[in-house]
């Protein structure tokens, strides 16, 4: 029985969405499946990994039958990835998908649908708003880098993100730096007006900054008690979220350092790729010191071999020197595409506050090392 036939890119597509969040190596075989629903010409492709589940449609289907079944997502991928560009069609015959194209063959095992684990939809939607995929990507390209990665602390291996009134707030730390950024969607979000925390998972974003656009097209975010949802386009994005309570991050964020200098993005990233060199994987750290219109960066190795680079800019505060962990400021200076930054500190064991000049959407918190 044909079920699609179609373009190979065409069906390269929605396979690459889903493809993201399948596990290679899983104790449920089913999860290295995914979902194919064919129902007449609207064809749908879903993976889980348990905790997330990605569905998207096209409509390439062919013939008026209803079909469902499941089949190694991994492989069907590699084997559209390797045909060269042409017509390609998938077949179901004896509990095989059939893909065929030109003078190529594939017989395929499927797994019975009835064992997909599907995840539901489920409790009251507590707040729900539109917003461009744009503006939601950037929101997340500016803190994703600060989340931690398999912390004991699980409620830090995700981004915070709080809804209250007009604004959507996103934040997330590592407990050596946090990055805050804000947003005010085209929609204020609906729901009960009261001010709301979700933390989504480390996975979850990262998936989310992979499949969103840099488009003016229209994403809808729907929470409830458990869940959040992502709609854009012929994307449906479902996430479990992470339970716990997330620090109170207007504590971690200093108010009034009496030193500040505003200074190139690209002239400050490049000076400390350079000292980063010289820097060892174990100790990335380099050496701040403040002096009249000038940044002196230095940093050292075991070997006593040595870099300095000198930065011009206007500054009159305080001498400070202080240490900071090389790659925090780097990740940061890469996310960022202002032209300028603004740095804030007081005093070389506390720490610094990196924004935007003129803004208050953004800021990063990165604490000192001893160096």
């Amino acid at each position: 029985m044909q079920l699609v036939n179609t373009s190979r890119d065409n069906l390269l597509k929605p396979l690459q969405v889903v493809n993201g969040i399948v596990e290679r190596r899983h104790t449920l075989p089913i999860l290295a499946n995914l979902l194919f629903k064919k129902s007449g010409e609207k064809v749908s492709f879903v993976s889980t990994d348990i905790e997330i589940q990605i569905t998207t449609n096209a409509s390439f289907g062919v013939g008026s039958e209803d079909v469902t079944t499941t089949v190694a997502a991994r492989k069907l991928l590699d084997i559209l990835r390797a045909l060269p560009e042409g017509p390609v069609s998938l077949n179901l015959k004896d509990n095989r998908m059939v893909v065929q194209s030109g003078k190529s063959r594939f017989s395929l095992r499927t797994l019975s649908a009835t064992e997909f684990p599907v995840m539901q939809s489920v409790g009251e939607v507590t707040a729900a708003w539109k917003m461009s995929q744009k503006s939601f990507r950037q929101l997340i390209s500016q803190v994703h880098f600060s989340m931690a990665q398999q912390d004991i602390r699980y409620y830090l291996n995700g981004m915070l993100l709080v809804v209250d009134g007009k604004e959507v707030v996103a934040v997330a730390t590592d407990g050596h730096r946090l990055a805050f950024s804000q947003v005010e969607p085209a929609e204020a979000p609906s729901g009960s007006g009261q001010r709301q925390e979700i933390i989504i998972p480390r996975k979850t974003i990262l998936e989310c900054q992979h499949l969103l656009e840099d488009s003016d097209e229209s994403l809808e975010i729907g929470v409830s008690a458990n869940q959040v949802k992502f709609a854009f386009g012929d994307i449906e994005l479902i996430s479990k979220l992470v339970e716990g309570k997330f620090p109170d991050f207007q504590r971690v964020i200093p108010k009034g350092q009496k030193n500040s200098l505003i200074v190139g993005r690209e002239v400050l990233q490049a000076a400390l790729q350079r000292a980063a060199i010289l820097t060892t994987d174990k100790f990335k750290g380099v050496r701040f010191s403040l002096s009249p219109n000038r940044i002196t960066v230095q940093s050292t190795n075991a070997e006593q071999e040595e870099a300095q680079e000198e930065i011009e800019t206007e500054y009159g505060g305080d001498a400070v020197e202080i240490g900071f962990n090389v790659s925090y400021l780097l990740d940061v200076l890469a996310n960022l595409k202002s032209e300028k930054v603004q740095i804030s500190l007081g005093d070389a064991n506390s720490s610094a506050v990196i924004t935007l000049p003129g803004s208050e959407s953004f800021k990063y918190v990165v604490m000192p090392m001893r160096i």
